[in-house]
């Protein structure tokens, strides 16, 4: 009985989630920092299509650990394919599960990891922007091909 309601919840919690189509990745996303500007790879995985599908997005980042800047999403991603608990360094884009957030690492860690990690993307350009301390305004937002 507990393994059908933990299934039913899960769907439950799956339910109003979009994902973008396999073939538009890896995606372009750009980054509105505070009048600066970021630019990121989305990976394809379930959980960076369903983050796709939130675009355009605003979130208040604040500090994390002195390494990630976190900002919470509206709703939970879905993360049936992605990668869980992979060391992270400076530029990852990850959804931290347990919480629901969206984090930026800034600066390399210890090579210690969460298992609630899971990869979304890497930023390619404008990482300083993201290294100020928060809090920080940030839009997120799909590039044009």
């Amino acid at each position: 009985m507990a393994l059908l309601v933990g299934s039913m919840l899960g769907l439950a919690a799956s339910a109003g989630a979009q994902t973008v189509p396999s073939q538009e990745f890896p995606m372009k996303i750009r980054m509105h920092v505070d009048g600066q500007v970021a630019t990121a790879t989305l990976y394809d995985n379930a959980a960076a299509r369903d983050f796709a599908a939130l675009l355009p997005l605003s979130l208040t980042l604040t500090d994390y650990a002195r390494i990630e800047r976190i900002g919470y999403l509206p709703r939970r991603l879905a993360r049936e394919d992605a990668l869980t608990g992979v060391p992270v360094k400076a530029g990852d884009l990850a959804y931290y599960a347990p919480w629901g957030n969206l984090a930026i690492f800034v600066e390399n860690g210890d090579g210690d990891y969460s298992g609630g990690l899971v990869q979304l993307g890497r930023v390619e350009a404008g990482l300083p922007a993201l290294q100020r301390p928060g809090p920080l305004k940030l839009r997120i937002e799909r590039m044009a091909d």
